[in-house]
């Protein structure tokens, strides 16, 4: 329900019929321009300081630029990049997963 559907609706539990609920906010999502993402991924203070030779710092990298972009990247992206922030070896990651680096940039720095 919206904020204004909620403030007029009497909703009731479909088990019980009990009107003492309690609302859970589910997770929000703002939109957001593409020069807003750009202009967010431009400015090297939100980069907090990346080191392109520790794998920790460039898999936080590549998790702040793919939420800034919005979208759901992936299982295989997720996957690689938390690997990267848990202080893996590019090189391991990249021959673990040959799919990845097939066409694509290096991940290593």
């Amino acid at each position: 329900m919206s904020y204004k559907e909620y403030d007029r609706a009497r909703p009731e539990c479909p088990d019980c019929n009990s009107d003492a609920l309690q609302r859970i906010i589910s997770s929000v999502r703002l939109a957001r321009s593409e020069d807003s993402r750009i202009d967010a991924l431009s400015d090297p203070a939100s980069l907090g300081g990346i080191d392109e030779n520790d794998p920790k710092s460039v898999g936080r990298l590549m998790r702040h630029m793919g939420n800034e972009m919005g979208e759901e990247m992936g299982p295989e992206f997720d996957e690689m990049v938390g690997r990267l922030e848990a202080g893996e070896d590019p090189e391991s990651i990249e021959g673990d997963m040959p799919d990845l680096s097939q066409g694509a940039p290096s991940i290593q720095p």
